[in-house]
């Protein structure tokens, strides 16, 4: 079932959001005030989530809050990577939680936290106990990202990819399970108290998969999304069922976002969109059909053509501005 939905997936680094062209987030917040209402229409008990920060951010927390958005959340969502891309120390795990608690009284989830082999297998190891001590008890949330390893025929989304060098490669390592379907040894040492975040490519082929690992790790937890942009393809609705269907024996957090590339402002899936009441309408749309389960219309898909989106963790904190 569908426990909570996210709405967007790191709004406050550019990989995923272009504030080149929305510099103050006014547009993101007018967006996400709009879904979360449309949200709370058709199911007031469902939390609604704000997208998690990567960086963690107090100062950009407070910006949304200024324009009106945190009055319409249940929780706000943070990202850290520090063993492979952050700038600070696992050990400072507790600080970053409470640097977001000093500025609301909302329940902070960590939605995304994760450590590659890209090095060594025991790094993975060491970082996965280690976070499980820091967090599981510290806050409501803790989804480890990710389950499976990122295929290496798949380009990993970022703003640089191969001249982020080694940055750029650790994100195909962030898996408990490699490509070929082979367990980590860290697997041993996960703890069902954390989720997992999974995403799925369209028509990803690794949907049984994953279900079977989830099962065989005791996960109640899953974080997933479902990507606006991806609506507007052939086959959408056929997607999104199985994908839902599949998933329904767990408690899911559903993340909403991307942009498609007809409806941005520019054609490409960190755009705002043109009409921000669109995002919202989508938003209903997924509540309506995997909340609610009633029938919806399915999507015009003008954006027939568009490149797939290979979702996964895709930011490098130090190439910020």
């Amino acid at each position: 079932m569908i426990e909570a939905v996210k709405l967007w997936n790191e709004p406050n680094n550019q990989s995923h959001w272009d504030f080149h062209i929305d510099p103050r987030w006014e547009a993101f917040s007018d967006m996400s005030v709009r879904a979360a209402r449309r949200i709370k229409a058709v199911a007031p008990d469902l939390p609604v989530v704000l997208g998690g920060m990567s960086p963690i951010d107090a100062g950009w927390l407070r910006l949304v809050e200024g324009h009106g958005l945190l009055a319409h959340v249940d929780a706000v969502a943070v990202h850290g990577f520090p063993l492979d891309w952050n700038h600070w120390k696992l050990e400072e795990w507790p600080a970053k939680i409470a640097e977001i608690e000093a500025v609301t009284a909302k329940p902070v989830w960590v939605t995304e936290v994760g450590v590659s082999t890209f090095g060594a297998d025991e790094v993975q190891t060491f970082g996965l106990r280690r976070t499980t001590e820091l967090l599981a008890d510290r806050v409501d949330r803790v989804y480890w990202y990710s389950l499976l390893d990122l295929p290496a025929t798949w380009e990993a989304t970022t703003r640089h990819r191969e001249s982020e060098g080694s940055a750029y490669y650790r994100h195909f390592y962030m898996g408990l399970v490699r490509d070929d379907g082979t367990p980590k040894p860290a697997v041993e040492h996960f703890d069902p108290r954390l989720g997992i975040c999974q995403w799925f490519h369209f028509e990803d082929h690794r949907l049984d998969l994953a279900v079977e690992w989830l099962r065989r790790l005791g996960v109640r937890r899953l974080r997933t999304g479902l990507s606006w942009a991806d609506w507007h393809r052939p086959n959408a609705a056929a997607w999104f069922d199985r994908q839902m269907a599949a998933l329904a024996e767990f408690d899911v957090t559903v993340t909403l976002c991307f942009t498609p590339p007809s409806r941005g402002l520019r054609p490409h899936h960190t755009s705002p969109p043109q009409d921000v009441e669109e995002f919202a309408a989508f938003a209903e749309t997924m509540v309506r059909r995997y909340v609610a389960h009633e029938p919806t219309p399915t999507a015009d898909v003008s954006d027939a053509a568009a490149t797939p989106l290979v979702v996964s963790r895709d930011v490098v904190e130090a190439a910020l501005p």
